[in-house]
């Protein structure tokens, strides 16, 4: 019984999911609008590039 109630827990809380994920992407909808996917991924990788500076420094 131990068991099975674990696995339900691992399925609730996978560790990633911190609630907030889909208030993020709707973000992300509003600030790209009507642009073309391929003009807003510069937008985004530069966004990760500086998250990853900010987390290395």
């Amino acid at each position: 019984m131990a068991g099975k109630r674990a696995k339900e827990d691992k399925k609730k809380t996978n560790g990633g999911n911190l609630g907030f994920e889909e208030k993020l992407w709707q973000a992300a909808d509003k600030m790209r609008g009507h642009m073309d996917p391929a003009e807003y991924k510069h937008i985004v990788l530069g966004l990760i590039f500086l998250k990853y500076i900010s987390d290395a420094f």
